[in-house]
């Protein structure tokens, strides 16, 4: 990871952390918009137009790759370099949780 990437990817917006935690397995946009719906219960919507942007400049910076078309749809996937800044960010989020005395506090 380049200073550069971290510089802009850590620490990360919410709608990049889920497009780019969804990525773990190949996925197109709307199936990542679905999984980030369940996942925060309906809390996060993320809108064509911020997906597909977002997934366009991902992949311009390598953090996630072009597999294949599916349907016409464009499938992606994590690359290492966006598994080391997702892990980056995961590991920050463990910080934080700790800090503030995990459940504890919550």
């Amino acid at each position: 990871m380049t200073d550069r990437l971290k510089r802009i990817y850590v620490p990360m917006s919410e709608t990049a952390f889920y497009i780019l935690f969804c990525l773990t397995e190949e996925a197109h946009g709307y199936l990542i918009s679905r999984r980030v719906k369940e996942l925060t219960c309906g809390e996060v919507n993320i809108s064509a137009g911020t997906m597909y942007g977002t997934l366009s400049k991902m992949e311009k910076d390598g953090l996630i790759s072009f597999v294949r078309e599916e349907d016409k749809r464009k499938l992606y996937k994590i690359t290492p370099v966006g598994r080391e800044i997702l892990d980056t960010e995961i590991a920050r989020i463990r910080r934080l949780y700790r800090n503030i005395g995990g459940e504890a506090y919550l």
